[in-house]
């Protein structure tokens, strides 16, 4: 096994930014991060490159009896990007996809509240975004997002992320119109394997990062909310 290509979300978030230097203080560009894990990263993403933060909130939506399996996920703006073989193959019925949806919805909307604190969501309509997380594995979620993300028509998508599978790299390429993947290690395995400090994100420090990048993006003289 090699060892942990990073000490922690927030050094994968300047590794990151290294490789995103076109971007930087480029007009129209933001940075949406996953919560929660992504945050850590797309905030150094954001402070390293000059450009505005904020979240991109998706909940998958688990298969009966199976919830790592998605049948499909909402995302911020209420969109929901369904997989219909996945629902299809295992006959999921209408009654039990919103039962997920409400579910799911409930979460994200706690963490719409509790993360933006009053501050409305971004305008992406043509502007290009980043979105990034702490890595990829299957993918599902980042896929999801990106699919969620077209709908609010941005000028276009950049997936970056610190580390990911070989095979959700090449399979995102096909649905973003960019994607940076700064380490691709084989064998994969996990997300978490390549950090050696992975400590879960608390909602306290998401908070915390999304008010002081709102802080420091808001014009002289402006008060932004706490």
């Amino acid at each position: 096994m090699r060892e942990p290509e990073f000490q922690d979300r927030y050094e994968a978030g300047r590794v990151l930014a290294g490789h995103l230097l076109r971007y930087a203080r480029a007009p129209g560009t933001l940075v949406l991060a996953l919560p929660r894990g992504g945050v850590p990263v797309g905030a150094e993403v954001a402070r390293q490159l000059g450009v505005p933060l904020d979240v991109f909130l998706v909940r998958k939506l688990g298969t009966p009896g199976h919830e790592e399996l998605a049948m499909g996920a909402i995302a911020s703006g209420g969109v929901r990007v369904l997989n219909r073989e996945v629902m299809d193959e295992l006959n999921i019925g209408r009654d039990q996809l919103e039962d997920a949806t409400r579910r799911e919805a409930l979460e994200l909307e706690r963490r719409e509240r509790s993360y933006r604190e009053g501050r409305p969501p971004p305008d992406v309509r043509g502007r290009t975004v980043l979105l990034v997380d702490d890595g990829l594995a299957t993918g599902t979620t980042m896929r999801a997002a990106v699919a969620a993300l077209r709908i609010h028509e941005p000028a276009s998508i950049v997936v970056a992320v610190p580390v990911a599978a070989v095979q959700s790299c090449e399979s995102l390429a096909q649905v973003a119109d960019d994607i940076v993947c700064v380490r691709t290690p084989e064998p994969f395995y996990s997300v978490g394997l390549w950090y050696r400090d992975f400590a879960q994100t608390e909602d306290d420090e998401v908070r915390a990062l999304l008010t002081q990048a709102a802080r420091e993006q808001a014009p002289a003289g402006a008060q932004p909310s706490a």
